[in-house]
């Protein structure tokens, strides 16, 4: 349940491009995103939803659904969804807020994220905060590579960062070396 007014909430799946999404919602945002998995059921146990939760159907969010399945077209798109980061630490939200400004198609550096914070030696910080990230896509953490180019590392596999930064056109040219 929502703590702010105990409000139940909501969960739905959602079939893309790439496979079965699923998506938490709270009455304040989107809690928790999936990466595109093989079936709906594996979607729904890489949430990990509360138990109390809601089953929606998708259409109920088409908003955020569309613009998924567009991104997941190979579309830019603009997610302005409102989230709910309340389950993340400061630092860790303040990480995830960054790097959610990082342009569609364009990469930035752990090491950037890090002197954007004003802790220019957090890296490893930074990549831990990111791979925390419960909501893959809107916040664009597989946009994060390492100081030379190189792939760095991904909560959902290096397969499926090459698959997404290729999605968006994105080139990896250094070390793909985790």
């Amino acid at each position: 349940m929502d703590k702010e007014n105990h409000s139940p909430r909501r969960y739905t799946s959602f079939k893309t491009d790439l496979g079965w999404v699923g998506m938490l919602v709270s009455s304040t945002g989107i809690v928790k995103l999936t990466l595109p998995q093989a079936t709906e059921k594996a979607a729904l146990v890489k949430l990990g939803f509360d138990h109390d939760a809601l089953r929606v159907s998708f259409e109920r969010l088409d908003e955020q659904v569309s613009r998924i399945r567009e991104y997941f077209r190979g579309k830019p798109v603009d997610f302005g969804d409102q989230l709910d980061l309340s389950a993340g630490t400061e630092f860790q939200q303040i990480v995830w807020s960054i790097c959610r400004s990082i342009p569609y198609g364009q990469t930035r550096s752990y090491g950037w994220i890090a002197r954007r914070i004003g802790k220019p030696g957090a890296s490893r910080a930074v990549g831990n905060a990111l791979g925390k990230n419960p909501i893959p896509i809107i916040i664009p953490c597989h946009r994060v590579l390492t100081a030379d180019g190189g792939i760095g590392g991904f909560s959902g596999g290096l397969s499926a960062k090459r698959r997404l930064l290729t999605l968006e056109g994105i080139r990896v040219t250094g070390s793909l070396q985790q």
